[in-house]
């Protein structure tokens, strides 16, 4: 695996970030790791971290709370975020993505399978911004709504709107193809690939999320089928 990437460990237990931060540190991986969430978010912003693992049971701010604020800066829209929790604790999947989070990945985990999935998400990012540079068109537009693939922003009635990277992704897929269906395994496969942790509800949840910042009007449901975008409602 590329040298440059560079990833964050934010987990209070310190064993667990000198376990995971020598075995990633021998693939390669330049591995920062942080023992809470001030210290994480603060790590994130000067660091610029292309992936961040989130504990969530972390005293202080819990792993949902520093998703959120890492969200909140447009510096790191294009960091992947990916959350751990045990599958015992008191955390819902739907509250991670509503987060902002990428991914989850459910403790106990072993190492291969958490280096596996840390690549996955690596290499999808990657090849998403490599076809956003071989795209001969790098925007999308309606007669409101102008979305960039290549700056990563939307802009509305010249208004600058902010979406994480899952929404932004979302929102440029179905503005590809503007009036078409996107059914459900459609968008899952494109945004999500093949995540078992993932259920087809957090399709849902992104799209009540995006309506929220860009007004309702323009991604409409079919009920049984899926999701378009309406140019001119």
């Amino acid at each position: 695996m590329d040298a440059n990437y560079k990833l964050l460990l934010v987990d209070d237990e310190p064993d667990t970030l000198e376990f995971l931060g020598f075995n990633l540190r021998r693939e390669g991986y330049k591995v920062f790791t942080a023992p809470d969430g001030d210290a994480g978010i603060r790590l994130a912003l000067s660091e610029l971290p292309h992936l961040v693992l989130l504990d969530v049971m972390m005293p202080g701010k819990n792993g949902i709370k520093v998703c959120e604020e890492i969200r909140s800066y447009h510096r790191l829209d294009n960091t992947i975020v990916a959350i751990l929790s045990a599958r015992d604790e008191d955390f819902s999947l739907i509250e991670g993505f509503e987060a902002g989070a990428d991914d989850y990945i459910a403790k106990p985990v072993s190492i291969k399978l958490l280096q596996a999935r840390i690549k996955a998400l690596l290499k999808r990012n990657r090849l998403a911004t490599k076809q956003v540079s071989d795209a001969k068109e790098i925007s999308e537009e309606s007669a409101e709504i102008v979305i960039n693939k290549a700056l990563f922003t939307v802009v509305k009635n010249g208004t600058q709107i902010y979406l994480p990277k899952k929404e932004f992704e979302l929102l440029a897929l179905l503005m590809s193809k503007p009036g078409q269906v996107f059914d459900r395994e459609e968008i899952f496969g494109a945004i999500w690939g093949k995540n078992d942790a993932v259920s087809f509800r957090s399709i849902d949840v992104h799209i009540r999320k995006i309506r929220e910042k860009i007004g309702d009007r323009y991604i409409k449901t079919l009920k049984g089928f899926g999701y378009k975008f309406v140019s001119n409602p």
